[in-house]
């Protein structure tokens, strides 16, 4: 019994104590939560695809010798940038000088024969109406005059092949562009029409970067993919500064596998920033929204009720505000309603935040459209 006596007056003195601490002292503020915010702006905010594309030559050419022969010069280094015209090889010429003297020479001796033949078949015409000569020897020398006619003709094709397989005995670059290994040196013997060819060009000024996008981008590509739609490229050796370039290629038919459609931009690639064969970051901008709401995508939240930022107020009490997004572009989020230009959203620190929470403000961010892929 007086254990409980005394358990109970401990009890009412704990109580008397909190009684006086609470009425002697006024209760505390709860604290505010600092966090990071940004205006809402207005901005032009381009509608951008962004895809993985790899880079490809313009043009390429595989070198190769249309006559078989032995090999003399080399005109160039490899690795260089070549003209369209310009001499890469020499093959040997003499044994094709030589059959060009021989299909001339048969030409020459052709041509004497039919002429004297022709003449023969007109001597005999006249004879034949005179009765000197039969029908039958008239037109045995008519048809000896169209045979050694047609023996000129031929020959005259043959001194044209001849002259060609000349011509072919030097070789030159039938584009302009960057050689790749030489696979042939002087002294070589090379075929003609080889499998293999003598040297690999690739026009890289200007080139091409090829990307894949989903097809359900497909009719807005359509519908503005006539205004020479601008695309840029972020390559590895230069990520700071995108090459710029235009599409030129929508490709006539949806890949069923990918559910993609083939894209390709030509750049100028006057640096030669683009190489081929590597990967890039690539960004088909479509068109400009003008004077669009903005806010920094991190200022959006996903609830169960839908998306919402919490709005800063005068006070410095935050609000939670539903929001409708119409698109995010890079950083930003474009909003369709919810927001007005000007006002402060919070854009890290959300999760401890609700409707009346008083904040302090820690930092602020600005609302910009990034370029970075």
């Amino acid at each position: 019994m007086t254990q409980y006596r005394s358990l109970r007056a401990l009890s009412l003195l704990v109580i008397l104590t909190e009684l006086t601490a609470c009425g002697g002292g006024k209760a505390r503020a709860p604290s505010a939560v600092a966090v990071t915010v940004a205006p809402a702006a207005k901005q032009d905010v381009p509608y951008e695809i962004d895809a993985s594309g790899t880079v490809e030559p313009r043009q390429t050419a595989a070198v190769e010798s249309q006559v078989t022969g032995l090999v003399t010069r080399v005109a160039f280094h490899e690795g260089e940038d070549v003209r369209a015209g310009q001499l890469l090889f020499e093959i040997d010429p003499r044994p094709f000088e030589v059959a060009l003297a021989q299909a001339e020479a048969m030409l020459l001796r052709d041509s004497a024969q039919a002429a004297q033949a022709a003449r023969d078949a007109a001597r005999y015409a006249e004879l034949a109406a005179n009765g000197d000569v039969t029908r039958e020897q008239e037109e045995g020398k008519r048809a000896d005059a169209a045979a050694l006619a047609a023996q000129a003709r031929a020959d005259s094709a043959a001194v044209a092949t001849a002259r060609l397989n000349l011509a072919y005995a030097t070789v030159r670059a039938p584009i302009p562009g960057r050689t790749g290994t030489v696979l042939v040196r002087a002294g070589n013997l090379v075929l003609a029409n080889s499998p293999a060819p003598l040297v690999v060009i690739n026009q890289i000024r200007p080139i091409l970067v090829r990307f894949a996008v989903p097809q359900t981008d497909l009719p807005l590509i359509r519908r503005y993919g006539s205004q020479a739609l601008p695309v840029r490229a972020w390559s590895a050796a230069d990520p700071e500064h995108p090459s710029a370039g235009r599409l030129t290629f929508i490709n006539n038919a949806v890949d069923t596998t990918t559910g993609t459609v083939l894209l390709k931009a030509e750049f100028p690639n006057q640096n030669q920033v683009l190489w081929p064969g590597e990967f890039v970051n690539a960004r088909l901008e479509l068109f400009v929204e003008r004077g669009v709401t903005v806010v920094p995508a991190g200022a959006v939240t996903r609830g169960q009720s839908g998306t919402f930022v919490y709005v800063v107020n005068a006070d410095s009490s935050a609000t939670m505000r539903p929001v409708t997004v119409s698109r995010t572009a890079g950083p930003v989020a474009v909003i369709a309603s919810g927001v007005q230009p000007g006002e402060t959203v919070v854009t890290d620190g959300q999760l401890r935040l609700a409707t009346g929470t008083r904040v302090s403000v820690k930092s602020v961010s600005g609302t910009v459209s990034g370029d970075a892929p």
